[in-house]
């Protein structure tokens, strides 16, 4: 029989579909278009970047053990390891990121129902209602309960991932080895391509600490997390790589790096033109459940510094079913200004930038926990020169791994993005004050 504890809690597969659920989104249905301009290189890019994503899935893992059951994730575990500002100004930066990850999301979702629908391809406002009826739809549902959003989390994973093995397993029989030919079609040296293909695959693993972030209501954190986080990263690797070898392996370099739906594509090659709207609804359903998956993380980063004094009290207020119901709606209504932004002429194109920034936002985390991990790690007791050397090497390979990716995403992103982050700082300044006056934060 199943202990009371764990009752009312994530279970491995559904920690390992949060974390399959909000790595693989829509970008991947386009991803094989972005990669042609390479050729079978970009393979290796796709190994190079699992490789970091496992490093930093390690981290995420070992920490979770270190400090079980600790909301938060990449917040919990920098002010761990470097106190309550660091910690602070990384959630500040992650919250934000979320907001632009889930009205992307909710965009890609209308984009993709678009296929089944002619007056969502007429109606900029039939889009921004099914926008706004996905993002309402899946915050009440992540109100409803743990168990209620890990159900469709785990339903709308495996789900979206049947038009992704239809593609990778059907195109295997129509694969042609001629297609991967010259390997390297970049005009740049292989090292070049690797590094740039890498580059572009690296921000398709956005989401492996997914599993941390609601770690009190995971079953068993300290051996459920890193299982998923583990898990979940591998799985996730190898769909990735067999849908691009599928993709690339039947359509030619030089159409496949024009087409705007690869993958429907190669899926209409398989099964015929109607094949394409199972692709159709893939992307829509890759969409609706990332983003199910991500409103679950909205409402648990701010919960989880509001539980540690450093946010607005009315952010961890749960309701009956021990959810943060009045964070999440908060952070839902944020998202829904930022996904009408996409609608709005004269908005879009802070909407496009907004959503270059918050790719940068979610990549610091990862720098910092990765420092954090030596830090939480060194300061224990009893630990053997093996173990002291393991865990240096895994510190400072995740570290290395999270600057490139940082150094990758480009100097003015990396300039706006750490102005975006410093606009916590007032914020900070005013928690601290009105903690050292009565010890709480009031609205």
């Amino acid at each position: 029989m199943r202990e009371p504890s764990t009752k009312n809690k994530l279970g491995l597969w559904t920690s390992t579909s949060l974390v399959v659920g909000n790595m693989i989104g829509a970008g991947v249905f386009l991803m094989p278009a972005a990669l042609a301009s390479f050729g079978g290189i970009s393979l290796f890019g796709w190994l190079f970047s699992a490789i970091g994503a496992f490093f930093l899935a390690k981290v995420f893992g070992n920490l979770s053990k270190l400090l079980p059951g600790i909301n938060g994730g990449p917040y919990a575990y920098t002010r761990a390891g470097f106190g309550d500002f660091a910690g602070f100004i990384m959630a500040w930066g992650y919250w934000i990121s979320v907001w632009c990850t889930n009205a992307t999301l909710a965009v890609a979702f209308v984009s993709g129902m678009s296929t089944f629908s002619r007056v969502l391809r007429e109606s900029p406002v039939a889009d921004i209602l099914t926008g706004l009826s996905a993002i309402w739809l899946l915050t009440w549902i992540n109100t409803r309960g743990i168990i209620a959003t890990g159900k469709v989390q785990l339903v709308t994973t495996i789900l979206k991932l049947l038009p992704l093995f239809f593609v990778a397993i059907g195109g295997l029989f129509f694969i042609k080895l001629d297609n991967f030919k010259p390997f390297n079609i970049s005009g740049t040296s292989n090292l070049q391509a690797i590094t740039a293909t890498a580059s572009l695959t690296l921000f398709a693993f956005l989401g492996v600490e997914c599993a941390s972030i609601p770690a009190a209501s995971v079953a068993n954190p300290g051996k459920t997390i890193p299982r998923a986080t583990t898990i979940g990263t591998i799985f996730t690797t190898l769909v990735y790589i067999l849908v691009t070898v599928a993709v690339m392996g039947m359509i030619p370099a030089e159409h496949l790096k024009l087409s705007a739906t690869p993958l429907a594509d190669a899926a209409a090659l398989i099964g015929g033109d109607n094949a394409r709207y199972l692709v159709a609804a893939g992307v829509s359903l890759a969409a609706f459940g990332a983003l199910n998956g991500w409103i679950l993380v909205q409402g648990q980063i701010p919960y989880a510094i509001a539980t540690d004094k450093l946010f607005p009290a009315i952010f961890k207020k749960e309701n009956k079913r021990g959810m943060p119901a009045i964070g999440i709606i908060i952070s839902s209504l944020l998202v829904s200004v930022c996904m009408y932004m996409n609608y709005s002429k004269a908005l879009v194109k802070q909407f496009t930038f907004l959503s270059l920034l918050s790719t940068l936002t979610s990549v610091v985390p990862y720098l910092f926990c990765a420092a954090a991990y030596a830090i939480v790690s060194l300061n224990r007791k009893k630990m053997t020169t093996r173990k002291i050397i393991s865990t240096i090497m895994l510190s400072t390979l995740s570290f290395a791994f999270s600057l490139w990716a940082i150094i990758g995403a480009g100097q003015e992103i990396v300039y706006w993005g750490f102005i975006l982050l410093m606009t916590g700082v007032p914020f900070y300044v005013w928690i601290v004050y009105k903690k050292n006056i009565d010890g709480q934060i009031h609205v």
